[in-house]
Parts: C-alpha cells; structure tokens; sequence
C-alpha cells in the first residue's frame, strides 16, 4: 500500500532550526513531484516548496532563502530544512507526492501531517 509519512517536528524557539523528513513506501519515489504543504491555525493550507524529479525546486516567497526542500529517489525520501524560523513558521507540515508519468499522472498521496511550533 502508499503511504507518506512526515515526522520530526517539535518545538524550537525563534531563528532556530529542524529537518522534516518524508518517508514514501509502494510508490517509486523518483517517478513523483515532491511538495511540502502547511496549515497553521484557523487558516487554509499553504503550499511551501516542490521539487521536482527533474531537479525543479520552488517555494513560496515567505520561506525563500531560508528553508530547503530536497529528496533522494534512491531511498524514497523527502527532506524540509528549515532554517532562521519565525514565528510565522508555525504549521502543520504535509508532504505530498504527485504522480508526472503516464499511468500515474493525478495520482495523489499525503504525510499525516507533523506539527512544527516556533517560540518561546
């Protein structure tokens, strides 16, 4: 079966810093657009980076310059380095894997979502 599983959020105060990976299982990482979404509270979801199998990254421009998104096809993994952290920051971060090839094209899979808390 697919499954997505996003982890290793926590609390860390302001300008710090944490890594989320994303763990992938029943899919072929390397075939599959690897986003990262949040939703903080009482908010919609906000898309943050993509990378692409291509080597494409992208973000939006509130974390430009200051998180970065990356993945290894070899181990079916997706990472979020997320550095000099605001406030601002604080969401529930969702990767999401989005087929690219023929076959696959529209398929969807989501990470349970891991809680990320910036302050004090």
């Amino acid at each position: 079966q697919v499954q997505l599983v996003d982890s290793w959020g926590g609390l860390v105060q302001p300008g710090g810093s944490l890594r989320l990976p994303c763990a992938a299982s029943g899919i072929n990482f390397r075939n599959y657009v690897f986003n990262w979404y949040r939703q903080a509270p009482g908010k919609q979801s906000e898309w943050v980076a993509l990378d692409s199998p291509e080597g494409d990254r992208n973000y939006v421009d509130f974390v430009r310059g200051r998180l970065i998104i990356s993945r290894s096809d070899a181990k079916n993994m997706g990472y979020l380095q997320m550095n000099s952290l605001k406030p601002e920051d604080t969401a529930v971060y969702y990767c999401k894997a989005r087929g690219n090839h023929i076959g696959i094209l529209g398929s969807e899979y989501w990470g349970q979502g891991t809680q990320v808390t910036v302050g004090s």
